[in-house]
């Protein structure tokens, strides 16, 4: 099992913290997520249909040709490295780390990639990138990452972008170009929208490797009420409009009061921050013992803090980081 953010229960054990007590910052997911109007009876009633408009609403938000919904970009991620024969896969480290598990796992040769290694995509059958990046944030423009599809779609290669946590940058996104030969963009309702725990994601591409796609995944992989949900919160624009503007914003104000403390982050986007510091797992456990959980990567050693929500988590955060602040001094001295 691979490690991710989220894991509260665990905490709450390993902390003798009660669960209701912790402050979760580990995850990057908008803490503010969308609410709508809960779906109709008839949603938990009735089998789901695959026309009932949620493809078509992806379709009109993201500016994409084609969309096949899943049940979260996961689900994807598992099932993209059965479509091919095994071959050279790249990826970009450090990442999330379920692509080159999916991708070893299906027989594959995987190669980790630094982000200044990237142009070497020729040397590969699949080039496998999150833009933003997660959990660096690092975000590269879509005329580079084009050029990339270019070369590896001329040998029947793929590009493979994971736009998790693009919702609040949408004009880096590839989603428009998605239906290029070899091009395939990962979409999700979990980060942005705030709708983790409704699985529902997206793979943007070509309609006949969506087709092939849609086989191994099978009928009904999402749920009745999370497609009504999901096809709500992609058509409410003036909520889509103010979130961003919201997430810039404090994503900012995080990576401000991150620097004032000695943590300056490294890299970022408007769902979290990153910081790089050879202490991530003095400053994780120092974190988790006041409650406050951060996701911790031991490659390299470095901390992803997700967006408080309430003022008060905003202030509970700043007095732990000033209580580190005072430990360290008092250590020194």
């Amino acid at each position: 099992m691979l490690e991710h953010g989220g894991a509260l229960r665990e905490a709450a054990q390993r902390y003798g913290i009660p669960l209701e007590n912790w402050l979760d910052l580990s995850t990057g997911i908008n803490p503010l997520p969308w609410q709508g109007a809960p779906p109709a009876w008839a949603a938990w009633t009735r089998l789901p249909e695959a026309d009932d408009g949620l493809a078509e609403a992806a379709q009109a938000c993201y500016g994409a040709p084609h969309a096949l919904p899943v049940a979260g970009s996961q689900a994807a991620i598992q099932a993209l490295p059965l479509l091919r024969e095994p071959c050279r896969v790249g990826i970009l480290t450090p990442a999330y780390a379920e692509h080159a598990h999916a991708w070893r796992r299906a027989g594959h040769h995987v190669t980790p990639l630094a982000a200044d290694q990237l142009d070497a995509a020729a040397d590969f059958d699949v080039l496998v990138l999150g833009n933003p990046n997660n959990p660096t944030g690092q975000t590269f423009a879509p005329a580079t990452l084009l050029g990339w599809h270019d070369r590896l779609a001329r040998r029947g290669g793929w590009l493979v972008v994971d736009e998790a946590f693009s919702d609040a940058t949408p004009e880096a996104s590839l989603a428009a170009v998605s239906n290029r030969p070899g091009l395939i963009v990962l979409r999700s309702l979990g980060k942005f929208f705030g709708l983790a725990g409704a699985r529902v994601g997206f793979v943007l591409a070509e309609a006949a490797l969506l087709h092939r796609l849609a086989e191994p995944l099978g009928p009904w992989c999402i749920a009745g009420p999370a497609r009504a949900i999901a096809k709500q919160a992609l058509s409410d624009r003036d909520w889509q409009v103010a979130t961003r503007a919201r997430l810039r914003d404090d994503s900012t104000r995080l990576a401000d009061l991150l620097t004032r403390h000695g943590l300056p982050p490294g890299g970022a986007c408007a769902l979290f921050q990153w910081v790089e510091t050879p202490a991530a797992q003095h400053r994780h456990a120092a974190l988790a013992q006041t409650g406050i959980l951060t996701r911790l990567f031991a490659q390299p050693a470095s901390l992803r803090f997700g967006l408080p929500e309430t003022p008060a988590q905003w202030q509970r955060l700043e007095f732990a980081l000033s209580n580190l602040d005072n430990a360290t001094l008092r250590r020194l001295g």
